[in-house]
Formats: C-alpha cells, structure tokens, sequence
C-alpha cells in the first residue's frame, strides 16, 4: 500500500510500505478519504525543514532528553538516538474516512463493510490502509458521505473546545483564529445557539467566517478589536474567548483578556505561546481553560489502545462519544463543511497538494485526499503447524545464515541492529507500523518487511528471529519462533506471567529451537571484570543495586499495564538477574515493597525496594526508583565481599577497594555489543549458547516472587 512520509530535513515521499493487519480488538480500514490538516501539518513540515539549533529552540523538551542519555550511556550513544530519530520518517494526518475490510476477533461492534470515520495521529494517516483500534472509529451513519466523515477528528476537536467554554444560550463568545478549527468551533458555537464574533489576521477568511455562522468578524489591520467589542457587547466585554491560532506571539491571549467581561473564561484550543498578564487576570479574575485535543481518553493507552471505556456515568463525553456527537451533527447538516472545502484532489497527487500548501499566498482551509478503490488484502492461508521432535541444543551443528527482526522501535535500532549488520544478513522485519518497517528495511538492508509476525514465524528456515515488541507480546511470539524450532533472542521481559512461563517451558522441552533472553548487563566489560575480580573471593557477598529510573511519563507505553506488565516486572528483572548472575546461587526468598503509592493514574508499581536471600548466605537489595534527581547517577552497584569493596557507575567505571588501595576501570558500554556478539557465535556455531533458559527463567521467577511480595506484603519462597 502507498503512505505518505515526512522526513526531519522536511523532505515528503509517498512510499510503498507492508500492508498493516488490524490491531487486537481493532479493525483494518481500507481509507477512502483523509484531510489535510493545513495549520498542524504545515507547521510540522516547517519545522522538519529547521536546522538543529532552530529543532532545539523549538523542543528544549527533547534537548534534555538527549542530556539525559549522554549521562547514563554516553555521548556516542545519545548521538546515534538523535541521529536514528532525525534520519526516521513519521506519518502525517490523523482525520481520515473509508470501510472496514477486516475486523479483529475480539471486537464486537463493527462488520466488515461498515462505513467509519478513524481518528488518531498514531494510526489515522494518510495512508490506503489503516490499523484502527475499537475506541478510534465511529460509523457512519447513512446520511453523512465517506468525505465528510473524514472531517470527525478536527471536527471534535473543536467540539471538544466549545464544550471546556461550557457557553450558555445567547452567549457572546470571541473566536481567535480562523483556521480549519477555528472556522468549526464557531460553526458549533453558533449551533448552540451563541453568538460569536471571529477573529483573524487574513481577510480572505472572513466569507468562511460568515458562512460558519459569525455575527461580526474583525480584521486587526482593518478595524479596532477593543473598539468592536465594546460596541458588539453593550461595553461589558464578551463571555468566553476561544483561543485557536497557532503563534509565538502573547498576542491573542493579551488581546483575549482586553476583550472579556469581568469573570470570563478564557480557552485555548491552538497551539500557541501564552503568558498571563498578572493585573487583568487578576482583576477581572479570568478563568483560563486548555481543550485535550478531542476529549476525555486522549493520551490514555488503556483507553485508546487497551479499549478500556469510561463509564458514562462518569464521564459524558469521551473522544469516543465526541465522534459520534459530530458524525450525528453532520448528519443533521448542523455543520456546513461544504463551506469549508477548499480543495479535493486525488491522494496519488498529495505531495503536489503540500506544495501548494507551502506556499505564502495559499488561500486553502479544508483539504480532502481521495482514495483510489485498491484492492482488499487477501485471506491469510491455512495455519502451519511446526513438527516438534527432539530437545532443545546448547549448541547448533550448522551456522545461521540469517536473522529475521520482529519488533524494530528505536531502542532495537539503536542498541541491537548496528551490532548484528554486516555480521549476519537481515531476512524480514516485522513492525507494527508499515512505514517504520519500511525505514528500517531501507535503513538496515533487510530483504523485506512486513506487519504481521506470522510472515516470519511459518517460514525462515535456517534463520533465527530477534524479538523487540512491547513487552506483551514477548511470550506469545517466543512461542510461536520455538514451536517452529527457530532460534530466538527476545528483549526483556521473558514473559508478564508466571503462566506465560510455565507454557513457555513446555515449548522448550519439545522444541529443537533456543531462547536467549536480552539481560545485557551480564555481559557488560565492567560486569566481566568485577565477577573475575570476585571469583577467588571466598564466602557469601552482599550486593547493593540503585536505579534511579526517573518519573514515568503518564503517556508512555509503560504506563500502559496490559502492554508493559509495569515498570517492576519490564526493568526491574534485569537487576533481578544481575543478583543470580554475579552470586551463582540460587534464590530462596524475596521481601519486597512498593515505595510510591500504587493508587493514582498509575495503578501498579512504580518502584520497589527488594531484599533477596541467596543460597550460599549472600544477599542482593534492589532500590529501583522513580524519585531522585538527575544529576546522580542513573545506576549505581556495591558490592560487599571478603576484604573488598567494589562499585560500578553506570557501567562506565568499575572501582575496587582492596587493600587499603583503590583502582580504577573506564568502560563505555552496557553489554549490548557484547551480548549480540555472544549471541552470534552461538548462531555460527562456534560456541555454546550463552545464557542457558535455565537461567532466565530463576531470573524470570524471582521477578514473580518479588511482585508476590509486594501484594502480600511479607516474604515469599522463591520455588523452582
């Protein structure tokens, strides 16, 4: 299928990438029409076309997230993330129409042939096919056409706007900004029975203000906007003002507070610079207000991807049910979009239409691409079913010739793919989005890529598959790659449940396949060195490990239980491990606590200190913590042995104390050049695989036994 994709240099390519499949719960729509949002996206294209100091004024945000990499991993690898996020195309749109073509099992509301509308910048592209999950797509009814219906996302965006105003029959409400959502909200404004006066800097948008329904609307080259107000309200001023314009100018919101009566409100919809004016803030005591794009569920993976509803009860209007309010609007004709589309071309000319676009005097408002009717995917073939006959080998007979990829995100291309390139040849990769797997087919010499695992795992013979997806997945596909005897790295976690193991076991004892689970920090120098340095030291040690992780960002993925499994079980099993690895012996008991409150938008561990006693009488504590401040370091180990001391700084210095003497060792690396370099020695059969299952799995279930704890808050055996 064909997509459009923005690169960081501002370039746009329409590309051929892998068909996607429909996401669990979700469905596969074939798009027959998009639209172009023309404020958002040309702002996007203008700043991928910025040089790096303007990309950096721009997103100090993303400036410390790189200062913050160079601390724990150092500057070569903080460049290459940066130089991997610039070089990798992002989608463009996220207000898209077209019918259904397939339909996950799991979901229940929607056929295949039903008309939708698709809402979403992280999967409503522009695109001939889009993966939507459940609580993205609204239907169609009967009376609204598929170009209409593609309209929904902007629409309720500005739905969502009007009703943070929260405006009262008869209202007097000032709109700034005329643009495509400004343009809606004063439509929707006016079909609520309010009044607005509209407010923009281009006087050829003054026609579409007066067909959105505008009382009054004001040039502020042409006409005095304090002046206007004044005489429109009777002098009190207005009761909301709407804020839609997108600038690094204060000066719609100064202008704003002029125009609005004695406790107004004040809303902001666009994306725009906002300092408050102390005194008359203060002394009209404006209440200022932020529209979340299209509503309740915005940014919420449970919600979004996770299809986890929000009683209405509780909560009225969802972006869900804001889509559903526009669609129902549109079918009553209460929204005049026909006013608003400027142009309507065919997608195979998209990148002649952002051109158009780009340029200053583009009078243009709505934009609707227009899908060719291409062809429906075909039906997947009967299932395979791999002939499992002998054990699993610690060693493979005959070299690898190949490595397919399933899961290629940023953290897979960074630390994982440049250390098996030109090592080993590339088969498949399979990523979730079609066009990041095209960029890193293209990136890293891959023969081809795809969206669906199962293009892998029925076939690749003498290939092994390198497993990097969300953390949900993890056990699934590691099935899967065994039941077909393939050798397998999977990133960490092995698995989310103790369930998922015990399966896992059962496909390994049939299995002629391996796993190798992607603990790096075994094979990190600094690790090499220390355990040689304590090898020849008799009795139990004790091992004192602090990670400070840092908050975790409501809208990561990790946030996300159902994909994640949490932030204890998806990180804090490497340390887990790092304690059975350095000691050789095994776990017996783990007493564990959560120390940040499980309650809240987050609603599992967040971090933990964990003490676990060892067979031999040595113990590890675990201090993983999303407190702290940045400036320390991110992890930081101590061990306490026979007549040594020994600590490791983010695996970048090892000191030892011994002797009433100190000595230093400088590394610059985690173990992740070093474990795929382990790893590919057993694919070309010239060494022993080197992290028997065995052992992932003691680290696996003493994660378990720490979980356990934390619920029932007491010790727990650890039972192998």
């Amino acid at each position: 299928m064909k997509q459009i994709a923005q690169y960081q240099d501002g370039r746009l390519e329409l590309q051929e990438v892998p068909m996607p499949v429909a996401p669990p719960g979700g469905v596969l729509v074939r798009t027959t029409h998009s639209v172009i949002s023309v404020g958002t996206e040309k702002m996007k294209v203008e700043q991928a076309k910025m040089n790096l100091l303007q990309k950096a004024r721009a997103r100090p945000d993303q400036v410390r997230k790189v200062l913050d990499t160079a601390k724990t991993l150092g500057w070569k690898s903080a460049y290459e993330k940066v130089r991997n996020r610039l070089d990798t195309p992002t989608p463009l749109g996220y207000s898209a129409a077209g019918v259904i073509v397939a339909v996950d099992a799991a979901n229940t509301r929607f056929r295949v042939g039903d008309r939708v509308a698709c809402a979403g910048a992280e999967c409503a592209f522009h695109a001939e096919y889009l993966a939507m999950p459940d609580l993205l797509v609204a239907p169609a009814p009967a009376a609204v056409e598929n170009w209409q219906a593609a309209y929904t996302t902007l629409c309720a965006i500005a739905l969502q706007g009007v009703r943070q105003t929260q405006p009262a029959l008869g209202d007097r409400v000032l709109v700034m900004g005329q643009g495509l959502i400004g343009l809606l909200v004063t439509n929707l404004l006016c079909a609520n029975g309010t009044r607005v006066m509209a407010v923009d800097l281009q006087a050829s948008r003054k026609p579409f203000s007066e067909a959105m329904g505008a009382e009054r609307i004001v040039i502020p080259g042409q006409q005095n906007l304090y002046d206007e107000v004044r005489a429109w309200t009777e002098g009190y001023g207005v009761d909301a003002a709407i804020i839609c314009t997108a600038t690094q100018s204060n000066g719609p919101i100064e202008q704003a507070a002029e125009a609005l009566r004695d406790r107004g409100r004040l809303v902001d919809v666009g994306i725009t610079r906002i300092e408050l004016p102390w005194k008359i803030f203060y002394e009209k005591e404006l209440e200022v207000r932020f529209s979340r794009s299209y509503g309740p569920g915005r940014y919420d993976p449970a919600y979004e991807w996770g299809g986890q509803d929000y009683p209405i009860g509780y909560v009225r209007w969802t972006e869900q049910r804001n889509l559903q309010a526009c669609l129902d609007l549109m079918s009553r004709g209460q929204i005049n979009l026909a006013a608003l589309t400027t142009r309507r071309a065919p997608f195979n000319e998209a990148l002649s239409v952002y051109r158009l676009l780009m340029e200053e005097d583009c009078a243009d408002v709505g934009v609707v691409l227009e899908y060719p009717n291409v062809a429906a995917p075909s039906e997947p073939g009967p299932e395979r079913k791999a002939t499992l006959i002998v054990p699993p080998t610690n060693r493979v007979k005959t070299k690898l010739s190949r490595v397919d990829v399933i899961g290629a995100g940023n953290f897979a291309r960074t630390m994982l793919l440049p250390h098996l390139k030109e090592k080993i040849a590339f088969g498949t990769v399979v990523n979730a989005t079609a066009l990041s797997a095209n960029h890193v087919r293209t990136k890293f010499g891959f023969e081809s890529a795809a969206t669906d695992p199962e293009e892998v795992l029925l076939g690749g013979d003498g290939s092994a598959v390198l497993i990097a997806t969300r953390h949900h997945l993890h056990a699934p596909l590691v099935k899967a790659a065994l039941r077909a005897d393939r050798h397998v790295f999977v990133e960490k976690p092995l698995c989310l449940t103790a369930d998922e193991l015990n399966e896992i076991d059962d496909v390994v004892r049939k299995s002629r396949g391996s796993v190798m689970v992607g603990f790096n920090r075994r094979f990190a120098p600094a690790t090499v060195e220390l355990k040689r340095q304590l090898a020849t030291l008799p009795g139990p040690k004790s091992i004192n490990f602090r990670v400070l992780a840092g908050r975790l960002d409501p809208q990561h993925w990790y946030s996300n239980y159902t994909e994640s499994g949490g932030r204890v079980l998806g990180e804090a099993c490497h340390f887990f491990d790092y304690f059975c690895f350095l000691l050789e012996s095994r776990p017996v008991r783990v007493l564990a606590q959560t120390t940040w409150p499980v309650s809240g938008r987050t609603a599992f561990p967040d971090s933990i200190s964990a003490q676990v006693q060892f067979d031999d009488g040595s113990c590890g504590q675990l201090i993983y913590t999303a407190e702290g401040d940045p400036s320390f370091p991110k992890e930081t180990l101590t061990v306490f042995a026979t007549g040594t001391v020994a600590e490791i700084a983010n695996f970048q210095r090892l000191k030892i104390h011994r002797g009433r003497k100190e000595k230093s060792f400088n590394y610059n690396s985690k173990g992740h050049a070093e474990e795929i370099q382990a790893w590919l020695k057993f694919l070309h059969a010239n060494a022993e695989h080197p992290l028997a299952y065995a052992q992932a799995r003691r680290s696996m279930l003493l994660t378990f036994a720490a979980l356990e704890s934390i619920r029932q808050g007491s010790s727990v055996d650890v039972i192998e």
